[in-house]
């Protein structure tokens, strides 16, 4: 109750009087109090109904352990949409080195385009396929070990059909929308489109057709046969190198060499159909004015996904994502609020500009503003404080003093400059302050260590209360996220061509504390 919830503060003086009040009404306008999301399961089932998805390499191979959880979650959900869809293409905002990107093509075998601001990112990603070609062959055999032990243990013990039926978004997915539609948001439409079904069928199928074609028949050796082309479907075209025919001068083949030169046939097919599934990494800024076309040439219906796009690119992402009509489909997870731009922060008047809050009309017209301390709270990790993920009190603290010292002795309120890292690099507060001044382009010398040291040993005592408020703004965390990611799926479903939108915990939280993806997918008309 909010008359309740507001008791935590004075009624005068607006101070925090009850830390365990407040801290209970952050938890019940956190989302996961809310019942906003849509289960994860619930989106999958209804996705991807009876039908299952590929087996093959684990994302942890050649990534570490935030990224492989991030790319294998992800991965899965992307591949889901795109077949639901009937869509091969992918186009990959913010794609950084390529982790999300490459993993789709390999793995499930979709046209990906990863666009990157940053140059270095996108020649990074281009090394990284280069050195990920030179150990497929370990991964391929790999694959061989698991695919045989996964038919062993299929011929053991066969399960029975599932009678299950699978829930359909419209029914299932919407009702947990109901709470913002109450509020006149905007209306989603009651069917969900059923794309390109021939399409999806023909892509799940292709390979295995063409080895009916080849073999004819079931025999054990052909059957291994197929087992390789399973591995060799999720590889990108150049990844292998063909067998080469050996010559055989007898009237009769071994079954040895047929089953060869069988592999030799399937190998060179699958690459040939492969062909348009590779990973193109492009570098170029993304807006929300962007035109894909200009991009990519070849663009046909296809889906956006973004991996922690940072600030305003999470909005423009969704913006561009209902503005063209070949864009079917959007998976996106944000990062970064505190570099989101804000349209009534400043009293500044900029007609022209695309903010990256308020999206939704109805904070438009409230003329909401969260600030750039708020958003900055907003990016904190609660799940990892309460497992014990401490956060760097020292740190903040000699961050905190400097900033002091900045204000009084140089006059300096603002600055474009960052101080960035340089905690972890220095060896004592001094050392700190004078690689942070020379960073800020603040001249050192008419400050004397002493001086320096005065500053700590003043404020020293007050890291207790530094700490005790940062963890109030750790608390306070999920309810600004909440109300930035709300704005995001407000602004989804105030649009006429979105037959389903909805904000999905994709991520566990403690590895990866920006775990919400706003998902959403246009009407068959459209």
């Amino acid at each position: 109750d909010d008359d309740i919830f507001s008791s935590a503060f004075c009624e005068n003086s607006e101070k925090l009087i009850n830390v365990h009040l407040f801290a209970l009404a952050a938890k019940y306008y956190s989302l996961s109090s809310l019942g906003i999301c849509t289960p994860l399961e619930d989106v999958l089932e209804a996705l991807k109904g009876d039908r299952e998805g590929p087996t093959g390499i684990k994302p942890d191979e050649f990534m570490n352990n935030k990224k492989s959880h991030e790319v294998q979650v992800m991965s899965e959900l992307v591949d889901s949409i795109a077949n639901y869809c009937g869509i091969k293409q992918v186009i990959d905002i913010g794609s950084g080195k390529g982790y999300l990107s490459s993993f789709l093509s390999m793995q499930y075998n979709l046209k990906v385009y990863g666009i990157d601001s940053s140059s270095s990112n996108t020649n990074g990603a281009h090394e990284r396929n280069k050195k990920l070609r030179k150990h497929w062959r370990a991964y391929q055999s790999r694959g061989r070990k698991n695919l045989k032990s996964q038919s062993l243990e299929k011929t053991n013990d066969r399960p029975v059909e599932s009678g299950i039926n699978c829930k359909t978004i419209n029914e299932e997915l919407l009702n947990n929308a109901s709470s913002l539609q109450n509020q006149g948001q905007a209306i989603v439409q009651d069917s969900v489109p059923s794309y390109g079904s021939t399409e999806m069928a023909t892509r799940e199928t292709n390979t295995e057709t063409e080895a009916g074609l080849v073999t004819g028949t079931q025999s054990p050796e052909t059957k291994l046969s197929e087992e390789v082309l399973a591995v060799l479907n999720v590889l990108p075209a150049d990844a292998v190198d063909d067998f080469s025919s050996s010559h055989c001068n007898c009237r009769e083949l071994c079954e040895e060499e047929k089953v060869q030169r069988k592999m030799t046939s399937l190998k060179t097919k699958a690459r040939k159909s492969n062909e348009s599934n590779l990973y193109f990494p492009l570098t170029s800024c993304i807006t929300a004015e962007t035109e894909l076309n200009d991009i990519i040439t070849d663009l046909e219906d296809c889906m956006l996904v973004g991996l922690h796009t940072c600030g305003d690119l999470a909005a423009n992402t969704l913006r561009i994502f209902t503005a063209k009509p070949e864009i079917k489909a959007v998976c996106s997870v944000g990062c970064c609020y505190h570099l989101l731009s804000e349209q009534f922060e400043n009293q500044e008047e900029c007609h022209d500009q695309v903010w990256g809050f308020p999206m939704c009309q109805y904070l438009k017209d409230k003329g909401w503003c969260c600030g750039r301390n708020a958003r900055m709270s907003a990016c904190l990790a609660l799940e990892r404080v309460a497992v014990g993920q401490m956060l760097p009190t020292e740190s903040l603290f000699y961050r905190a003093v400097l900033q002091v010292i900045i204000e009084e002795i140089y006059g300096v309120t603002k600055s474009d400059r960052h101080v960035g890292k340089t905690f972890s690099k220095s060896s004592s507060f001094i050392d700190y302050v004078r690689r942070s001044l020379k960073k800020l382009e603040l001249d050192d010398s008419k400050l004397p260590d002493s001086c320096i040291m005065d500053y700590y040993e003043k404020y020293k005592h007050r890291m207790n209360e530094l700490e005790a408020f940062n963890m109030l703004k750790v608390v306070l965390a999920p309810c600004i996220e909440v109300l930035i990611l709300l704005d995001r799926l407000c602004y989804l479903k105030e649009q006429e061509n979105i037959a389903w939108s909805g904000l999905v915990k994709l991520f566990d939280p403690v590895k990866s504390p920006r775990c919400y993806a706003v998902i959403a997918l246009k009407s068959q008309s459209c």
